[in-house]
């Protein structure tokens, strides 16, 4: 009733193919480095330089190779800066704790609560002003 299939399934082809295939492990390392690599940056833009050594350490255990460092500072926002450095140490936490390092996930777990006693300290945010409504203007 039906006609066979008569071509090689696009599948099969790739499972024979010859490129690398990491590891579950393996992609994790790159993704856990690279999270860190991230926080480092932030790190360093945050002048903290204690903790950067201990990411930067990190870093080198998972990769092999020290990181790259930025050499200059801009005047980012502190605030802004501590948030981007809470969520990076987040998404860190979660990639180490799936690949049970412990050694990271402490790590980010420290990280993380710096940043927040630091966002806790700071003073809040002016509140932008609120819009007018602009026929309430018009008719005044």
């Amino acid at each position: 009733m039906y006609e066979p299939i008569r071509a090689k399934s696009v599948h099969t082809m790739a499972d024979r193919a010859d490129f690398p295939h990491r590891s579950r492990e393996e992609e994790l390392n790159i993704q856990l480095a690279g999270h860190l690599s991230a926080l480092l940056a932030v790190t360093d833009e945050l002048g903290l330089e204690e903790p950067a050594e201990c990411i930067a350490g990190q870093i080198v255990r998972l990769r092999g190779t020290p990181p790259a460092r930025r050499a200059a500072l801009t005047d980012a926002d502190p605030t802004a800066l501590h948030r981007r450095a809470l969520a990076l140490a987040g998404r860190a936490l979660v990639v180490a704790a799936s690949r049970a390092d412990t050694a990271a996930a402490i790590l980010s777990a420290e990280r993380m609560d710096a940043h927040t006693a630091a966002l806790d300290e700071a003073p809040p945010a002016a509140e932008p002003p609120a819009p007018q409504d602009q026929r309430l203007l018009a008719t005044h």
